[in-house]
């Protein structure tokens, strides 16, 4: 490890990888630039998913795409018709070989696997030192990209907490052209609580469950669930696990740690990189990788993730403080979106590309009085954002 650098980004993950490559892709305007990352190797441990917006940058990263997507509970179904903008998946293990391939043609950008830090950075003059278990550097811009914390119950609105096993059956038991985005079939009044199917061809597919809660889970709580999930879904098909994954994610974070010293950025899941009400993350990662690597190219300082318009925390803080307080009425609020939202608007408006009327859309296809109830609450999180 050399002894000094531009930039140094803590964490390899999607955040870290996603600048790195940018600031490859500058050539020889890429700053000197240095990725820590603990984990010894990568595995193929996630799925990003997200609907096409036209963006042909991961094109050839994607493993599947659907057209059709469900959302049922037991009291009915909404089938969505995405087929001009699909439903898209990128394997972990796609995107994490892509990414080393690029970084390891780049003269200018080290990717340092198994990278454990002993300490926090601290300052030096001009420079953030940084120590790890291999040596130390200097860094005249710092991206943190790492948690700025566990999860623990209060920090959030809700986690969303998943768990997940991608199975491949004997026998043909799914449809590769529908997920199930979210089905509620099983409903708990006292949590939300649905399965999520990708199935990539007719024997294999993803399933998970997932909760939105107060409290946030491990894969070994939601290890019940997970298993009579799948039951179903098979039916009784002999199946075998391919691998499995599990994550939580924040929803509605409480406060965001922004470090006031200059060129330390904090980005990631836990900095604004995840979409309060949904949890996805992918593309507004990609979207921030090229506004931030942009700047740093043209030697103006990284910039974190872009707060959401007003107008959108507010609905988004509405909404996950309804199914906070409500957790039974979550089933029929997700159906009744589904079913009584035109597809595009919902498509745009859950990927953060949503206009003025498709917020209207949304705001219109959701059962008054529970929002109402939260309006007050809503009215005075506004004001403190002012």
């Amino acid at each position: 490890m050399q002894s000094q650098y531009d930039v140094v980004i803590l964490g390899g993950g999607c955040s870290g990888l996603s600048l790195a490559v940018r600031l490859a892709e500058l050539g020889p305007r890429c700053p000197q630039t240095l990725i820590l990352e603990q984990r010894a190797a990568y595995t193929n441990d996630r799925t990003w998913c997200f609907w096409d917006d036209g963006a042909t940058r991961h094109l050839p990263l994607i493993q599947h795409r659907w057209p059709t997507m469900t959302v049922q509970s037991n009291v009915g179904q909404a089938t969505i018709d995405c087929g001009k903008t699909p439903y898209q998946l990128i394997p972990a293990e796609a995107f994490y070989q892509d990414s080393v391939e690029r970084l390891t043609v780049c003269p200018s950008t080290t990717l340092q696997l198994g990278a454990q830090l002993t300490g926090e950075p601290s300052r030096a003059g001009h420079y953030w030192r940084i120590e790890t278990t291999d040596g130390s550097c200097l860094a005249s811009s710092v991206i943190d990209t790492r948690p700025s914390g566990p999860p623990i119950q209060g920090a959030a609105t809700l986690w969303q907490s998943f768990s997940g096993q991608e199975i491949e059956c004997d026998t043909a038991v799914f449809d590769p052209n529908t997920i199930n985005l979210m089905d509620f079939s099983t409903a708990d009044p006292f949590r939300i609580l649905f399965t999520y199917v990708l199935p990539v061809s007719t024997h294999r597919a993803l399933v998970e469950v997932t909760q939105f809660g107060p409290e946030p889970l491990t894969g070994p709580s939601l290890a019940h669930d997970l298993s009579d999930a799948i039951s179903r879904r098979v039916r009784g098909a002999s199946y075998r696990t391919l691998r499995a994954e599990e994550g939580i994610l924040p929803m509605g974070l409480q406060s965001v740690r922004k470090p006031t010293e200059p060129n330390y950025i904090k980005v990631g899941l836990t900095a604004g990189a995840a979409r309060p009400c949904t949890g996805y993350a992918f593309q507004r990662i990609q979207r921030w990788a090229d506004s931030c690597a942009k700047r740093l190219g043209e030697g103006h300082p990284a910039i974190g993730h872009p707060a959401d318009p007003l107008l959108l925390r507010a609905m988004d803080h509405l909404f996950l403080s309804v199914l906070r307080a409500h957790p039974e009425k979550a089933p029929d609020i997700f159906l009744s979106l589904f079913a009584n939202t035109q597809s595009d608007r919902m498509i745009r408006f859950l990927s953060g590309r949503g206009r003025l009327a498709d917020y209207w859309n949304v705001i219109g296809a959701l059962p008054i009085l529970p929002f109402l109830q939260q309006v007050p609450q809503a009215l005075w999180w506004q004001e403190s954002w002012r």
